[in-house]
């Protein structure tokens, strides 16, 4: 089974300061190695081997420093973004790219995952677009994922104070079809495209048992450098 996967890596991680002044967020370095490197190497792990990086923000130091992945064992291409697209822009951008099916992840997410098992749950349920989902119930982010008894997400609202119990997890399975939703050379977010699958019923959830690790924030990237630190030891 071939599994594609889009990180989305083109934002410009202001909340982590300093840190990216001068570097994109994946670059960032984790106890000795640039945070994409660690999600490269979780991927092969998994078994993707083909990778489609959607960057923007400082694109060349990325470029310059994966090349086409072979070093690796995995197989790289890029889409550079020319101006901010947001998340689902970046993947209308790299729509040449990209398979039938391909899953998404976004660039400063590092998980715990069966991608095969993944991919063939999505392929059985003949859905547009698969969200992962993680009982978060506001622990380490807010949550923001309400889903139904059928698997089916009906609300996703990243503003919600109240009342949903999960997050979703930064891994997402689409068909290819789903990118004929988003407008070209535009700037378009996946929250939108996924409130378009809900409200065509086509967005089925997939929950996943272990904690996700973030290095959008301090706190976060603190968080992921103990687990890396744990891992090895």
């Amino acid at each position: 089974m071939n599994i594609q996967v889009a990180i989305l890596a083109g934002g410009m991680a202001t909340r982590l300061g300093l840190l990216t002044r001068s570097r994109p967020k994946s670059l960032v370095m984790i106890d000795t190695k640039p945070f994409l490197e660690h999600q490269i190497m979780m991927l092969k792990k998994g078994g993707v081997k083909e990778i489609v990086l959607c960057v923007g923000h400082f694109a060349q130091q990325i470029v310059n420093y994966f090349r086409d992945g072979t070093s690796y064992g995995v197989h790289i291409t890029y889409s550079i973004e020319e101006k901010p697209l947001g998340t689902a822009g970046a993947l209308k951008n790299a729509e040449r790219l990209l398979n039938e099916v391909f899953l998404t992840l976004y660039g400063d997410s590092f998980l715990s995952v069966n991608f095969k098992e993944i991919l063939s749950f999505f392929m059985r349920s003949q859905k547009l677009g698969l969200m992962t989902v993680f009982n978060n119930n506001g622990l380490y982010d807010r949550s923001n994922t309400y889903v139904d008894d059928t698997g089916l997400v009906v609300k996703y609202d990243k503003q919600s104070e109240t009342g949903l119990e999960y997050i979703d997890y930064g891994l997402n399975v689409f068909q290819k079809k789903v990118l004929e939703m988003i407008p070209p050379d535009e700037y378009y977010t996946l929250e939108q495209v996924f409130n378009r699958l809900i409200g065509m019923r086509q967005l089925i959830s997939f929950e996943t048992k272990e904690r996700f690790y973030e290095i959008g924030s301090i706190t976060g990237l603190a968080e992921f450098q103990k687990y890396v630190q744990s891992v090895r030891q």
